[in-house]
């Protein structure tokens, strides 16, 4: 029942990425150059909402404030990239590149945890990314279809990804030894006011000469909706199914985004784009044919106390509460 139960939430959430993609790919299509802006009223949802519930609980923070800064700032430029890249490539290039971030959470998680992967596991990963080298090749040989500039849409996205990857691990360990609602109200709020900061430097003028239409309005309202309900849900996730898990689950967001394009856009989907995802599925299969036990999960809370990254944030933990005892933690 829990894994019916999970296998449930992270098809919303892989519904609510597809929502996001294509309410950017529609405030793009607009001519509207604001990708920080997009995120802004996302950040500023989260922290109405969630930063309300800790001014109520009224508790000091269990996790050092500026590594929220840091999760904040990795969060902020991932949305950057990605949102930007939908103003050079399709949304079914973007959606099925996002996917690049599993390779990067299992390297961090492999290089930095110290995670065992087994060889299968490995196997299918790669898999994966032959499926999207296929999206690569498509975008290379037929790039009138894919958008103004599809090879540089593609490169924002796999960076974008490489910054999502910091954001999900560092979320993981904070939602799996804190706080859910500290966890999002500190992202929220770290990400709003950085949003806040270069949208000054970088979207002033731009956003200036926006004729702001309804359509516009509704493309904002929508991605800022579908966008908290992603976050709202990716604590829960990542805290029973961890960043790899959760990553592998948003893999079916490019079904409905091809769903999208067939249904709402009516533009014909390149026949590479259905062998990718093909691919991607095989690889998927063969990834979750190895059982959790043939890999080293994240330390459990219990193990925590023997784990120097955890000793570390209590030390600092004790230093800015006062010697007030808490838990130990870990984070990236």
């Amino acid at each position: 029942m829990r894994t019916l139960f999970l296998l449930f939430l992270g098809q919303v959430l892989s519904f609510g990425m597809a929502m996001m993609s294509f309410t950017a790919s529609l405030v793009a299509a607009e001519g509207v150059d604001a990708p920080l802006t997009l995120s802004f009223f996302s950040y500023l949802a989260l922290t109405l909402v969630y930063g309300s519930i800790m001014l109520y609980r009224s508790k000091k923070l269990l996790v050092p404030w500026y590594w929220y800064v840091l999760l904040g700032f990795v969060d902020v430029h991932g949305n950057y990239l990605v949102n930007k890249a939908y103003e050079f490539s399709s949304i079914t290039s973007v959606t099925i590149l996002d996917c690049w971030t599993i390779a990067w959470v299992i390297l961090l998680t492999w290089i930095f945890l110290g995670t065992k992967y087994s060889w299968w596991q490995f196997f299918g990963a790669a898999i994966c990314l032959a499926g999207l080298g296929l999206v690569l090749l498509s975008d290379a040989h037929e790039g009138g279809e894919g958008g103004s500039k599809p090879l540089l849409g593609d490169v924002l996205v796999v960076a974008g990804t490489i910054f999502f990857a910091l954001s999900n691990v560092g979320e993981e360990f904070c939602v799996k030894k804190k706080d859910r609602v500290e966890v999002v109200a500190m992202i929220g709020l770290f990400g709003m006011l950085l949003s806040a900061i270069e949208i000054v430097v970088l979207e002033r003028k731009i956003l200036e000469s926006v004729t702001w239409s309804s359509e516009i309005m509704t493309a904002f309202a929508g991605y800022a909706a579908s966008s908290f309900m992603f976050y709202t849900l990716v604590p829960f996730v990542l805290k029973m199914g961890g960043s790899t898990l959760f990553n592998l689950s948003l893999l079916t967001s490019n079904m409905w985004a091809v769903a999208i394009i067939i249904f709402f856009y009516k533009q014909k989907v390149d026949w590479l784009y259905f062998l990718a995802f093909a691919v991607v599925v095989v690889g998927i299969a063969i990834y979750s044919k190895t059982s959790k036990k043939d890999h080293e999960s994240i330390p459990t809370i219990q193990d925590a106390d023997h784990n120097p990254a955890y000793l570390l944030l209590d030390e600092e933990n004790s230093d800015t509460r006062n010697d007030a005892a808490v838990s130990s933690i870990a984070f990236y």
